[in-house]
């Protein structure tokens, strides 16, 4: 137990700051959890408007410094690539189709 004024007020700090990072993180693993049944029951439109959630709420995540740029970048890597093994596609997949159709 810190016995500085300050030291004190920093743990108390760092322990709100980890049950609020906490918080973000159960609430990633759950969104992923559910998409990943999404995609094991073959639901495939409902998994795809998830992912720009997801997205989001993992982009948000590395701003706030609660995951670092690239585990963001690696689980949104991750969905994308077990969408498109299903058969759905992600706007960034739709986006490399059409470049490649006009060229």
């Amino acid at each position: 137990m810190p016995n500085l004024r300050n030291a004190k007020k920093a743990l108390r700090q760092s322990e709100k700051r980890a049950d609020r990072n906490k918080i973000v993180r159960e609430e990633i693993h759950s969104m992923r959890r559910h998409f990943r049944k999404l995609l094991e029951a073959g639901k495939l439109e409902d998994a795809t408007k998830m992912v720009p959630d997801l997205y989001k709420k993992l982009d948000k995540a590395v701003v706030k410094n609660v995951f670092k740029k690239n585990k963001s970048a690696r689980i949104k890597s991750r969905l994308s690539v077990n969408l498109a093994k299903i058969g759905g596609k992600t706007k960034a997949v739709q986006k490399v189709e059409t470049a490649a159709v006009e060229e």
